[in-house]
């Protein structure tokens, strides 16, 4: 019998404020949200799947990094112009921007510690 498996189609990060993450996914990072019935949780309008940011079920605080070993690719039209702007929201950015080999690329924490990519794609 085949495998059935076909790809994801819907992510989620936990994290410990649904409306800090809300704020820095929006304001800072530039996503805008959509409607959802999820209780405790923001889904964001994202292509091609959506990202959900949820009310943390799990002690986030149990592990020393969340997400270790994985990192959301997001794309970007502009990342250095994206990188300059979460920069100035005092945001850390662990690589800066370079030329990859997507194209332009950078790489950042969000506020929960969670590590993302922004390439040009």
């Amino acid at each position: 019998m085949p495998n059935n498996a076909i790809g994801p189609n819907f992510l989620t990060l936990q994290v410990r404020d649904l409306e800090r993450a809300r704020e820095f996914y929006t304001n800072t990072v530039g996503f805008t949200t959509t409607e959802t019935a999820a209780p405790n949780a923001v889904v964001l309008d994202t292509q091609p799947i959506k990202i959900a940011l949820r009310k943390a079920v799990i002690d986030l605080d149990s592990v020393p990094e969340l997400g270790w070993g994985v990192v959301l690719w997001i794309k970007a039209e502009d990342p250095d112009k994206l990188a300059e702007v979460v920069a100035s929201a005092g945001v850390t950015i662990t690589k800066p921007p370079c030329d990859g080999f997507c194209g332009r690329e950078f790489q950042f924490k969000d506020p929960d510690g969670y590590e993302l990519t922004v390439y040009e794609g």
